[in-house]
């Protein structure tokens, strides 16, 4: 394995990342929903941290089973849907917001959105930062596309693969994760491409 490259994990490996999760950290309910996302989505990390909660929730407080990601928060500004349809990803979800309002982060006031602001990120109740960089090709060509990334849920992320003990963990395991998963069961690469919303096929297979 490319010791540079995150690690696709076994079915063994995510059941043992999810119970750790589960026990571990100040925020378990958001760091479970925050693997089953990335495990189950085929979402970056960075569009995760820039995710809002009117971008997830219908006002009636529904959980929207498609998500469209807008340009302006995607890697290349390339918009895409990511489909939540895992239903132990809904129930993650769901203990999430849960946590949140009893913690009373991020409430609006009003009975739309389970009383949140639509405009809050979804994953925290902090200011997200990020750092911009300049794209490289699978080939490792500059392409002159400014990407962004947000350092700090990654780190977080990390350190969740980190306590379950799985080397080479990273966030971007889940991605790799449900390709590989996506590819075994179906065969096609350009299906992979769009759930990663890769812009070249060769990213998909690598």
């Amino acid at each position: 394995m490319n010791p540079r490259r995150a690690a696709s994990l076994r079915p063994g490996q995510f059941k043992r990342l999810i119970r750790v999760a589960t026990v571990t950290g100040r925020m378990p309910e958001r760091d479970v929903m925050l693997l089953w996302l990335t495990h189950t989505t085929g979402i970056r990390v960075t569009e995760l941290a820039l995710l809002e909660i009117g971008d997830v929730l219908y006002p009636s407080g529904v959980i929207k089973p498609e998500v469209y990601l807008r340009a302006d928060i995607t890697k290349g500004c390339r918009p895409r849907n990511v489909y939540l349809t895992h239903a132990r990803c809904f129930a993650a979800l769901d203990a999430w917001f849960e946590a949140r309002y009893q913690r009373r982060w991020g409430l609006s006031g009003i009975d739309e959105y389970r009383g949140f602001r639509p405009g809050k990120a979804g994953h925290n109740t902090q200011r997200t930062s990020l750092r911009t960089g300049v794209q490289t090709s699978p080939v490792g060509q500059r392409t002159g596309e400014v990407y962004r990334a947000c350092d700090s849920l990654q780190q977080t992320i990390s350190r969740l693969y980190r306590q379950a003990d799985i080397k080479q963990g990273a966030s971007h395991s889940g991605r790799r994760s449900l390709a590989a998963k996506v590819l075994a069961a179906t065969g096609d690469v350009e299906i992979v491409q769009t759930i990663l919303g890769h812009a070249w096929i060769i990213a998909s297979l690598t």
